[in-house]
């Protein structure tokens, strides 16, 4: 076979088997992934880049190498489901860092946490003063969760014992210029309904928008292609 083309015809192959296969381990976020889910990936990651770039490599071997990986992966993801000591061992579990609002100094030296990256990470989460901080827990993924002491919490409606309406998620109705017919029948509604709320926002155009949807209470939000900001 042409050399190019064999290439090219490999990394093709390589791309979509590595993507079938992260999408049949895991839908969690790249933000969020475990160390099981990181291993996964610089495995399956490292297999296809042979694929692509090792001529020597048959691709008959390369697909029963990636199946075989995967297969692999996802009985480790249903054992680490159904077990919680190997769900430890694969995916780590939560560590608490801040309790009852003192730091645990002996967690953080265990970790190689330093007290400087916790100030960092409670900052992201925009907490400046470590006072107001009750709890605080690593998580597996390398986030933090925090809860704050009673206090700074912020009120909510139901402290207030204010009463507050549902609100449902928005449906897209056009999209780049195109209405979504079946997302518009799902709301009961139709392209009349859509094209006289338009009129009411003075616009005449359907191409001239590229997003709008249906909130919960009706109300329709609309971003225009050239908006006047």
């Amino acid at each position: 076979m042409f050399e190019p083309f064999n290439i090219l015809l490999r990394i093709v192959l390589a791309v979509t088997l590595l993507l079938l296969a992260t999408k049949l381990l895991t839908k969690r976020s790249l933000s969020n992934l475990t160390y099981f889910d990181y291993t996964a990936g610089a495995l399956l990651g490292t297999i296809s880049g042979n694929l692509a770039f090792n001529l020597k490599i048959s691709i008959s071997n390369f697909i029963l190498s990636i199946a075989g990986t995967t297969f692999i992966l996802v009985l480790f993801s249903y054992f680490s489901f159904k077990f919680k000591p190997i769900r430890k061992i694969l995916a780590g579990e939560p560590t608490l860092l801040i309790k009852n609002g003192k730091i645990l100094e002996n967690t953080l030296q265990k970790l190689n946490y330093s007290f400087d990256y916790l100030m960092q990470q409670l900052r992201q989460e925009n907490v400046f003063d470590l006072s107001k901080v009750e709890f605080a827990i690593l998580e597996p993924s390398g986030e933090l969760s925090i809860l704050l002491k009673s206090q700074y919490n912020p009120l909510t409606p139901q402290d207030l014992n204010i009463t507050t309406h549902y609100e449902g998620l928005v449906t897209e109705v056009i999209l780049d210029g195109k209405i979504l017919m079946n997302n518009l029948t799902q709301r009961n509604l139709n392209s009349e309904w859509l094209y006289k709320e338009l009129r009411k926002k003075g616009v005449m155009k359907i191409e001239d928008i590229v997003f709008a949807a249906v909130a919960s209470n009706g109300n329709l939000y609309l971003d225009l292609y050239q908006d006047k900001v």
